[in-house]
């Protein structure tokens, strides 16, 4: 690639801004998630979904009457455009609050870890993006933790797994699909946002009430409690802000980096709820295995997102194989 071309990536600062911001709203909703469903006993991931559903499509339709933002009408050929989008849109949301409160954070962050070789392995092979050894290693350095703290764990709750994994599968699928579909000339960022909340919440929705699940959050006993009822409104606005934090992530990195930044954030997840939380059991190897982890995820933060541009030096992350070779 010419350096014309290497003009043309993102700044250094707005990926680096952009990764840490999605590291920081994605540690405060799994940490206020987990205090709603763990700590208050709510009953229903769905319904909490559907409400950071509702609060992405008010909060992007009020901003686009306003002209604060803009991202085309509705018209019959975007659902053709978003497929398969929405699916794993909301698979990947509900998977994440139905594990979140099945898991200790630890092991829920641990198994989190998944999300990053499936991710690498769909780069490859929808976007044709090529990675170095290093990196690569890096990523199964962070899989040889997981493993060994998995392993180890001693809350073994096998519903909590296959969650964790299913939301491992959507949410890998979800950040390259959306990496493919984020066109600025088609719908952009704020679009696929707006357009996947508003094709998936009625089918939620529809889950939710047949399932029983909309029953028991209405039977709630804690909608009198000011201070959950705002702790639930904070996740509704903090889930629409995980989303933007994605798509924006994404768009100026690749959907491994924000694989791999969440599992950096872990690092104080894990941390946190050794402390808190009450449902984190020690082990030696557990713990070993968490620090191999993070080691993994530091180590690919130094090669990846410390990277000092040079003009003559393009990123391997934004090149795609056939222009590499």
């Amino acid at each position: 690639m010419t350096p014309a071309g290497a003009e043309r990536l993102p700044s250094r600062a707005a990926r680096l801004l952009s990764a840490l911001f999605y590291g920081a709203c994605s540690l405060f909703l799994v940490l206020l998630n987990k205090a709603l469903l763990t700590t208050y006993g709510f009953p229903s991931p769905i319904v909490l979904g559907i409400g950071q559903m509702a609060a992405t499509i008010m909060i992007l339709y009020v901003a686009k009457l306003n002209k604060i933002i803009h991202f085309p009408d509705f018209d019959k050929r975007i659902p053709v455009k978003l497929f398969p989008l929405p699916l794993l849109y909301v698979g990947n949301h509900l998977s994440g609050l139905l594990s979140t409160g099945k898991l200790s954070l630890p092991m829920f962050t641990v198994l989190r870890k998944f999300t990053i070789p499936l991710t690498l392995l769909l780069e490859t092979i929808i976007l044709g993006k090529h990675y170095s050894l290093d990196i690569v290693a890096s990523v199964f350095t962070i899989v040889l933790g997981a493993v060994v703290a998995a392993g180890s764990d001693l809350a073994f709750n096998l519903e909590g797994y296959i969650f964790v994994f299913l939301n491992d599968i959507f949410t890998a699928a979800n950040g390259v699909y959306t990496k493919q579909k984020m066109d600025p000339k088609e719908l952009g960022k704020y679009g696929v946002l707006f357009y996947n909340a508003c094709f998936m919440i009625i089918p939620t929705f529809i889950i939710s009430v047949s399932t029983g699940d909309f029953q028991q959050a209405t039977e709630f006993n804690q909608w009198k409690n000011v201070l959950f009822i705002i702790q639930f409104l904070l996740s509704c606005f903090l889930g629409y802000l995980l989303m933007f934090a994605t798509v924006l992530c994404s768009h100026y990195n690749s959907p491994l980096t924000t694989a791999v930044v969440g599992a950096i954030k872990n690092v104080s997840v894990a941390y946190i709820g050794m402390l808190v939380g009450g449902d984190y059991i020690f082990s030696p190897l557990n713990f070993v295995g968490l620090n191999i982890c993070m080691a993994g995820g530091l180590r690919y933060s130094f090669l990846t997102l410390g990277r000092q541009f040079k003009p003559n030096q393009t990123d391997e992350e934004n090149v795609p194989l056939e222009v590499k070779s």
